[in-house]
């Protein structure tokens, strides 16, 4: 009687194919992810947060202070009159798990300045994710 099975051989050399396979496809899908959280981050800015920023300030007349932060986006400043939050469920957090830095007025643009210090955690460099650039 016959056993039907696979060799040791075709099982090596089964392994062996999707290691050459791996090793081909691993390289292009590595960096993917990285930008995918960039692209996250930038949607972030200048569509979620910014429409609730907007909302805020067509509410109430003006954008949420420095010191108020995005925080008066979730719950009312006080000072905040025509407040009609929450503007925001929870506090926006970067893909790296950071908070967004915002400013009000800006530096940058005329409203306001809203920026993630990006994958390395430092701001000011060129990985940067911000609402001016």
């Amino acid at each position: 009687m016959k056993r039907r099975g696979f060799t040791l051989i075709e099982l090596m050399l089964v392994v062996i194919i999707i290691g050459v396979l791996a090793a081909m496809v691993m390289p292009r899908l590595v960096g993917r992810s990285e930008e995918a959280r960039v692209a996250a981050a930038k949607a972030d800015i200048s569509a979620s947060i910014a429409l609730a920023l907007d909302m805020f300030e067509m509410d109430t007349g003006l954008y949420p202070t420095t010191a108020q932060g995005l925080n008066a986006l979730r719950s009312n400043p006080g000072s905040a009159t025509n407040w009609k939050g929450p503007y925001l469920k929870k506090e926006p957090l970067d893909p790296w798990g950071n908070a967004y830095k915002y400013a009000f007025p800006g530096t940058h643009s005329n409203d306001y300045d809203l920026s993630s210090a990006g994958p390395n955690k430092i701001e000011g460099d060129s990985d940067d994710v911000s609402s001016w650039k």
